[in-house]
């Protein structure tokens, strides 16, 4: 019976390594993504508001961005990989429509803030508890999630010009947060993947 029950453990122990490594391959891949985000971040702070139509065009890259990185996560994860694929394929559905209606997107996306901010605070939230057991920051996405939540019951009680001030503040601040978070789980990527061939 013991001889079974470490066998299986040593098997979930290669099994937990071969993934590490996996990410660990693509460590870079991740810190250059962390930099797009940082220089998206930047430009959409940087821009005012007779530029809608490009920051409908930056928040659908940012779209396409996060669906691709979803999906990635999806590939190598064990467990909720339905989760992540769904959301993947929500997000580049939602950057292919602010590409082609960068407009049109900046405005729907000012009159549902409120339930965009409660929709990503739920998806933090719930990312928070799946990653916990292999992240040792997950409770600054959960955090974020309660934050986001918050923030969305606020946005919700607020006129239209606020609400597009707010969302053209948000996608800057949300495009800083996330590429300052990619940039921390390549070196965890890289991390884990060096602890993996020992």
């Amino acid at each position: 019976m013991d001889t079974h029950v470490n066998a299986q453990a040593n098997m979930e122990a290669a099994e937990t390594r071969q993934m590490a490594g996996q990410l660990a391959r693509w460590w870079w891949a991740w810190l250059a993504v962390g930099i797009l985000w940082l220089v998206a971040g930047l430009v959409i702070l940087q821009v005012r508001e007779g530029s809608v139509a490009l920051v409908g065009i930056i928040i659908g890259a940012m779209f396409l961005a996060a669906g691709v990185q979803e999906l990635v996560i999806g590939y190598v994860s064990e467990g909720w990989k339905w989760l992540w694929i769904t959301f993947a394929v929500l997000l580049i559905i939602g950057g292919l429509f602010a590409l082609f209606n960068p407009v049109q997107t900046f405005t729907a996306l000012a009159s549902t803030l409120g339930f965009l901010f409660l929709m990503v605070g739920v998806l933090w939230t719930i990312e928070a508890f799946a990653t916990r057991g292999a992240n040792e920051l997950w409770w600054l996405n959960l955090i974020a999630g309660i934050m986001m939540i918050g923030l969305g019951f606020w946005a919700e009680g607020q006129f239209f010009a606020t609400r597009a001030y707010t969302l053209l503040i948000f996608a800057g601040v949300w495009a800083l947060l996330h590429g300052v978070s990619d940039i921390i789980k390549s070196f965890q990527f890289k991390r884990l993947g060096a602890m993996a061939t020992q």
